[in-house]
């Protein structure tokens, strides 16, 4: 289970919602009064954490929506091989290929023998810091 349902109308700038089945973070949240008719509807703007590609969503703030659930593990880097980083979770001692961050001055950090932190997020894995 990597994601768990919540309310739209609940959900903050910062937070992480799912949109086209690809994990965002959430940029701005617009809630609309209810109409005559209807319910209240939320626009939310988020921007993809694997990809960076910037989706919205509009729906009834009382609609469940999918938040994915994100995994912060430590892990230690083995290698720099030329598009992707081997690491070894220090968690669970397996290793895995992650590919490098596009923030540069993250990607310059990484060498063999540091410590990054990855957030495991729908079974995909991302750099987000090293330690």
């Amino acid at each position: 289970m990597s994601t768990r349902p919540q309310e739209a109308g609940s959900l903050k700038v910062g937070s992480f919602v799912v949109i086209d089945g690809e994990p965002c973070r959430i940029v701005s949240v617009e809630k609309s009064k209810p109409g005559k008719h209807g319910s209240a509807k939320v626009r939310i703007v988020a921007i993809g954490l694997f990809d960076g590609v910037k989706r919205n969503l509009v729906t009834p703030a009382d609609t469940r929506v999918d938040v994915p659930i994100v995994e912060k593990i430590p892990a230690q880097v083995i290698a720099r091989l030329p598009d992707t980083v081997q690491l070894m979770l220090l968690t669970t001692y397996e290793t895995i290929e992650v590919t490098y961050p596009e923030e540069e001055e993250l990607k310059n950090k990484i060498e063999e023998g540091r410590e990054v932190e990855i957030w495991k997020i729908m079974n995909r894995y991302k750099i987000m810091r090293v330690l």
